[in-house]
């Protein structure tokens, strides 16, 4: 066989270790990982040798801005799997990789534990003393001596060839001095995994939020008058009662008056209509600028402020396209589409047309004029004291575009949320989420089966997405009422609330629509509302006695009180005998919380029937009765085992949502309470 060319040699041929890869990798480091600061990042690799020899491999991270990584030791987990994790502690992007040696002084060990005969203990002691002397030159001056003289020990007990072969082999092996040499690990050999992969983390709310939207102009109490921020003000109690804590509004900018809609998505407006806040711009402004009927500047300051006084935050809507009079439209030509009669193109989706809408061009000569200012227009929303934007359409703009203007602005204020409304397709939704949006919208609005829940939901937790998508569900918004809360009543306006709150970390309703149970459509098969508040002021009556209001404040609030409903990545879904009847496991580590839901997806019959837990796995004595609570009607049941009865009437509340708390009695045995 020829000798190998020096010069082909791509690397030291001395370097055995191996990593074939690390996880989480979104697309092979192309994109981030997505975790929450001050939580543990679980990192896991898979590294290995020839041979039989011991690999070590350690966790490197380091911050964006800093220089020097940090090492965790990682854990062999079976069969070339290691982990480790570590806790990014503030909002930011971070890196991480790994990196894996052969580790002779552990291999050495590892060895000797085996040893029988007393010459091969003596022996192999002579080579422990000679990398223990090596470490020693890589030590500090307190482990240096350390070293030194257990080195000095193993050679001279090797040299007494009638001595206690087992007493050196127990010394040669002795873990408090073992411990010692592990910590100058001869790494001149070590392979690093070739990508340093991307990670960002965000605060909690990225991952645990509930969002309240509300029209401004319709929250005067005066049936018929624009509301205004100091309106919003006065309804910022009610929205806190509810338990959100995300109170989000659509567009609050000037509104376009030329090809205005009317009620209803009219051609033909009045003169009193006020127009679709989607269609930004007019004379007084733009994006920029704030509806002159909602207030000032400093109005709306206020109202962040005294929204937070109350434990919410206000989230803006970020839609970039413009009414036919916005100042971007004669200012910058340029950045729209011109149609060959010399007209912009308006907004289309067949069979729909917004006449008063103007979608920017992302292929315009000047885009990136274009891009700078839309970036600026996050940029001024933020010195306001906005930190989350709900995107609207973000799938109809450019891709690199949000992947440059997010991450400029996250690399600045790396508090800031985006959520994504993009109801289209998975690989587009997919896309958008990876290019840095904090959260998404879902299908939920359309998931109603038991079979269509179960397989979305345990996509949407354990599939290829958990580490970068983040799902928010809405039971309804402002353009989509569904079939199902157009025909299904106060049963399904209940039932859906629980399957939100529940299946996702972070949900959202349309309000007041959706507590008042708005359910008419503007047309038979139609999911737009009749009279929708997107064209005309609504007057709500909040005190009407039907109002879900109090259900849904107690839903959100058993949401806060319970750790295990503020994350997606332990649903469970239990195995049930009725397709009418879903139920599923929430947990959360460290915090002894598990939390068990059960809805009844009929919303005309009583339904029943045996649901299975997995009594081991939750510490359930199966010879024991148990206390089950149902933290949403108070009730308390009777359960033993794994097997047991539910029954639900959608008439009186079609869920139950458990609670499981362990306490252990001074006998050992356990108490069950949910």
């Amino acid at each position: 066989m020829p000798e190998p060319k020096r010069a082909a040699m791509s690397q030291d041929g001395r370097v055995r270790a191996v990593i074939d890869a690390v996880l989480p990798c979104v697309d092979g480091g192309r994109f981030a990982a997505k975790r929450i600061a001050g939580e543990r990042f679980e990192v896991e690799a898979h590294c290995l040798t020839d041979g039989h020899d011991v690999l070590r491999a350690k966790l490197r991270w380091r911050a964006a801005d800093e220089k020097d990584w940090h090492e965790v030791e990682m854990k062999p987990l079976g069969n070339d799997r290691y982990s480790a994790a570590f806790v990014p502690p503030a909002p930011g992007r971070y890196a991480y990789g790994v990196t894996a040696w052969v580790d002779h002084f552990e291999s050495w060990r590892h060895e000797l534990e085996r040893r029988i005969e007393a010459d091969d203990i003596r022996s192999a002691a002579l080579a422990g003393a000679e990398l223990i002397e090596a470490a020693a030159g890589r030590a500090a001056d307190k482990d240096l001596k350390t070293l030194l003289d257990w080195a000095a020990k193993l050679r001279a007990g090797a040299g007494k060839k009638s001595g206690d072969a087992k007493a050196l082999q127990a010394l040669a092996l002795d873990e408090t001095l073992a411990e010692v040499a592990a910590r100058y690990p001869e790494r001149s050999l070590a392979t690093t995994f070739a990508l340093e992969l991307p990670l960002v983390a965000d605060r909690e709310r990225a991952r645990y939020s509930s969002w309240y939207e509300l029209f401004p102009r319709s929250a005067s109490p005066v049936p018929g008058r624009h509301g205004t921020f100091k309106d919003v003000e006065a309804r910022l109690p009610y929205v806190a009662e509810l338990g959100f804590d995300v109170l989000y509004f659509p567009p609050i900018h000037p509104v376009g008056r030329e090809k205005r809609k009317g009620k209803n998505n009219s051609l033909t407006p009045q003169p009193d209509d006020v127009g679709s806040p989607w269609a930004i711009g007019a004379k007084e402004g733009g994006h920029k600028d704030i509806l002159p009927g909602l207030g000032t500047l400093e109005d709306f300051r206020r109202l962040v402020k005294k929204a937070a006084a109350h434990g919410i935050e206000i989230a803006l809507d970020i839609a970039y396209q413009c009414a036919p009079d916005h100042p971007y439209v004669k200012a910058h030509p340029e950045w729209f589409r011109i149609r060959p009669d010399g007209s912009v193109q308006y907004a289309e989706n067949p069979p729909k047309k917004y006449q008063d809408i103007y979608p920017f061009n992302f292929e315009s000569e000047d885009w990136q004029g274009l891009w700078a200012e839309l970036k600026s227009v996050l940029d001024y929303w933020i010195e306001q004291g906005v930190k989350i934007f709900r995107v609207d359409n973000p799938h109809t703009k450019s891709f690199p575009f949000w992947e440059w203007a997010i991450g400029e602005v996250k690399r600045a204020h790396p508090e800031v949320i985006f959520l994504a409304e993009a109801f289209t397709r998975p690989k587009v939704m997919h896309r958008l989420a990876k290019l840095g949006f904090s959260q998404s919208y879902t299908y939920f609005t359309w998931r109603n089966t038991k079979h269509e829940l179960t397989e979305y939901f345990s996509e949407l937790a354990h599939g290829p997405g958990r580490d970068y998508f983040r799902p928010n569900a809405w039971p309804n918004t402002p353009d989509i009422l569904s079939e199902a809360l157009q025909f299904g009543g106060r049963p399904v306006f209940m039932a859906r609330l629980v399957l939100a709150a529940t299946l996702a970390a972070s949900y959202g309703i349309y309000g007041p629509a959706y507590e008042l149970m708005e359910a008419a459509p503007r047309e038979p098969g139609s999911e737009e509302y009749l009279d929708s508040e997107k064209y005309q002021l609504r007057a709500w009556d909040l005190e009407r006695a039907d109002s879900l209001r109090a259900f849904v404040a107690r839903v959100n609030r058993i949401r806060r009180d319970n750790p295990a409903l503020h994350s997606d990545a332990s649903l469970e879904f239990v195995p049930t005998d009725n397709e009418q009847i879903i139920a599923y496991l929430k947990s959360a580590p460290g915090h002894d919380n598990v939390v068990l839901s059960v809805v009844n997806l009929d919303p005309r019959n009583a339904q029943s029937g045996w649901l299975e837990l997995d009594a081991g796995a939750l510490g359930i004595d199966p010879d024991k009765q148990f206390q089950m609570h149902d933290l949403l009607g108070g009730q308390r049941f009777l359960w033993q085992g794994g097997r047991n009865f539910v029954q639900l009437d959608p008439q009186r509340t079609p869920a139950h949502i458990f609670r499981l708390r362990r306490r252990v009695r001074r006998e050992q045995d356990f108490d069950y309470f949910l």
